[in-house]
C-alpha cells in the first residue's frame, strides 16, 4: 500500500495548533470522493461542529495529530478500560474520514471537520467481536454523547449475519434511534445480494462506489434503503506504530477500500445533517431523497449521496 511521507516537524507544529486553521490540508487534492458528493459547498452551510460521531470499531489511535485534539473520552470493551487504543488500524482510518481536521496543515480532511470523534474499542486486535458487546457498545454510546453512530462491521457476510441479522444489536439500534441518534452500517465487501439488517431496524445501510462513480466491484448490496457512497482506494489516518493491518507501521495515513470506507462518509454527512437540527428520521428520509446516481447503475441501493444537496435540502436553501 502506498505510504505518504509527513515531516515531523510539521505533524508536532500541527498537533501544538490543532484546531486553529494554518493553512490547507496537503492531501486533500487525493481525496476524490470529497468532490464526487460536493462536500466542499455543504461545508459552506454546516460543518458538523458540536455534533458527536461514535466510531465503534477496533479503538482509534488516541495520539494521532489529525484526531487527537477532537476525540472524546471513550470506552474499551475488549480490555474493558477508558483507552480504546487502536491495536488493529481499522478504526483509525474510519474515524478521519469521519472527521479529520480541517486546514491544520497536515494530512486530509473529514467529511465533518468540526464534529467530534468518540472512539469506542470493541473489536479485538484482528478485528474479531461479538454481537452482545457490540450492542453493550451501541447502547454505551447512545447514552454518552453520541449523536451519530458509525457501524464499520460490516467485513463479510458471515459476519454480518451473525452479528445483526434477527441479533442483539438490531434493538440496540431501535433503541439509539428512539433516543434521536442516527446509526450508519456498512453493506459488507462479499459483491453478494445480502440484506443484514430487517425492515423494521432503523439504520442507513451504506454500499460502495469507486473514483469513476460506478459501484465498487467488492461491495454488497440488496438493500433497496441503501445509498452509496466512494468506499475503493479511499485515503485516510492510520496509525504510525504497528498495528494487525501495518505491521511495520505506517506515516500516518494509508489508501484503503472497503464499505467500511464508505459508511464514515456517509455518517460525516449526518453529521451535518444533525448540526441543521434534523431528527434520525428525517436525515434517513433526506440523504435517499437526494442521492445522485449519475451513471444510472446503483442497482438495489437509492444512489450516491451528495452532500451539497442534502444540506440544502436540510436548510430550506
Amino acid at each position: 500500500m502506498r505510504k505518504l511521507s509527513i515531516l515531523l516537524v510539521v505533524a508536532l507544529l500541527a498537533s501544538a495548533c490543532a484546531g486553529t486553521e494554518v493553512g490547507p490540508d496537503p492531501f486533500i487534492e487525493e481525496q476524490y470522493a470529497l468532490d464526487l458528493m460536493d462536500l466542499p459547498e455543504a461545508w459552506e452551510t454546516a460543518t458538523g461542529k458540536g455534533v458527536v460521531i461514535a466510531i465503534i470499531d477496533t479503538g482509534v489511535d488516541l495520539d494521532h495529530p489529525d484526531l487527537k485534539s477532537k476525540l472524546e473520552r471513550g470506552r474499551d470493551f475488549v480490555d474493558g478500560d477508558r483507552e480504546p487504543q487502536d491495536e488493529n488500524g481499522h478504526g483509525t482510518h474510519v474515524a478521519g474520514i469521519a472527521a479529520a481536521i480541517k486546514d491544520n496543515g497536515i494530512g486530509i480532511t473529514g467529511a465533518a471537520p468540526d464534529a467530534r470523534i468518540l472512539p469506542v474499542r470493541v473489536l479485538n486486535k484482528e478485528g474479531v467481536g461479538d454481537g452482545e458487546s457490540i450492542a453493550e457498545a451501541i447502547r454505551w454510546a447512545t447514552e454518552n454523547g453520541a449523536d451519530v453512530i458509525n457501524l464499520s462491521l460490516g467485513g463479510s457476510s458471515d459476519l454480518l449475519g451473525r452479528l445483526f441479522k434477527n441479533g442483539p444489536s438490531n434493538d440496540a439500534i431501535r433503541e439509539a434511534d428512539a433516543a434521536g441518534v442516527v446509526v450508519v452500517a456498512a453493506a459488507g465487501n462479499d459483491a453478494t445480494f445480502i440484506q443484514a439488517y430487517r425492515t423494521d431496524v432503523p439504520v442507513i445501510v451504506v454500499n460502495a462506489s469507486n473514483e469513476l462513480d460506478l459501484p465498487a466491484g467488492f461491495t454488497n448490496f440488496g438493500d433497496p434503503r441503501a445509498i452509496t457512497a466512494p468506499g475503493a482506494r479511499i485515503l485516510s489516518t492510520a496509525p504510525s506504530g504497528s498495528t494487525e493491518i501495518w505491521p511495520d507501521g505506517s506515516e500516518g495515513y494509508e489508501a484503503i477500500s472497503g464499505t467500511s470506507m464508505a459508511t464514515p462518509y456517509v455518517a460525516g454527512v449526518a453529521a451535518l445533517l444533525v448540526e441543521l437540527g434534523l431528527t434520525p428520521a428525517e436525515i434517513r428520509d433526506i440523504l435517499v431523497q437526494t442521492t445522485d446516481d449519475p451513471n444510472a447503475v446503483f442497482v438495489l441501493s437509492a444512489g450516491r449521496i451528495n452532500a451539497a444537496a442534502a444540506v440544502q435540502a436540510a436548510s430550506g436553501s
